[in-house]
């Protein structure tokens, strides 16, 4: 997953106006570009995206709908208060649902689909000495998407990607630990599904998702506080590049 992991399950090829603004901004706020309190400047963040304002303001109040911003009087729209552990409710929320999905496919795989497997975890290894982390961030969307293809459950996966919007995937390379996660996570999965057992790969990829949230929670943390704080539960460790946002 970003970094490491990337839990996106479908990409968008055509995604409305509003729902790109929405999808930028929800990254910026989960990947802690912007933080609690931040007002959000809407003829800026249209510039920044190259639209007008009004599909920003569309999306704004799908995100005002999630509880990610808020619109107050005067202000316009601020960034709602977001954390660590709201972070971590997440992922654990996508968590059952993967390792759902991963046992299945550990039923259902063949010999083509644990070399596909294998494949993107050896160019994903590769990527990562060349630090390419754009690459990387693809080919980990791609071991996810076979995965979930092969649990041949498309309600899951549908509901897998709804969760799946809130991972900061355009921030892959600057959550600290992500791309680690996704080359030490993966053998453990690949591992548990080349085995075709379905308890251990449900509980390889629940913790991969765990531990991409914990990461997530601790990055959001450090750069809320300037410092790394003790977080109010502990949970199991182990296991994009943007231009700076002006709003």
């Amino acid at each position: 997953m970003r970094p490491g992991l990337s839990l996106r399950m479908h990409r968008d090829e055509h995604p409305q106006l509003s729902d790109q603004a929405a999808t930028y901004v929800r990254e910026l706020i989960m990947s802690s570009q912007l933080l609690p309190g931040d007002y959000i400047r809407q003829e800026r963040l249209a510039d920044d995206l190259g639209m007008s304002a009004t599909p920003v303001r569309e999306g704004l109040l799908a995100l005002r709908g999630e509880g990610f911003v808020r619109l107050e009087p005067r202000r316009g729209f601020v960034v709602a208060p977001l954390t660590g552990d709201d972070i971590r409710d997440l992922f654990a929320g996508q968590a059952l649902i993967a390792g759902e999905l991963a046992a299945r496919a550990a039923q259902a795989v063949d010999a083509d689909d644990l070399r596909t497997l294998q494949q993107l975890q050896t160019e994903l290894d590769r990527m990562s000495r060349k630090r390419d982390y754009e690459r990387m961030e693809r080919l980990n969307h791609e071991f996810h998407r076979h995965i979930n293809l092969r649990a041949a459950s498309p309600k899951l996966a549908w509901m897998l990607g709804v969760g799946a919007r809130y991972v900061p995937s355009r921030f892959y390379s600057e959550i600290r630990g992500w791309p680690d996660a996704s080359l030490h996570d993966h053998r453990t999965i690949i591992e548990a599904i080349t085995s075709h057992s379905a308890e251990q790969a449900r509980q390889a990829m629940h913790d991969h998702f765990v531990h991409a949230g914990d990461l997530l929670a601790r990055h959001r943390d450090h750069r809320a506080t300037g410092q790394q704080q003790p977080t109010r539960r502990t949970r199991r460790s182990g296991g994009a590049n943007g231009s700076q946002p002006r709003t």
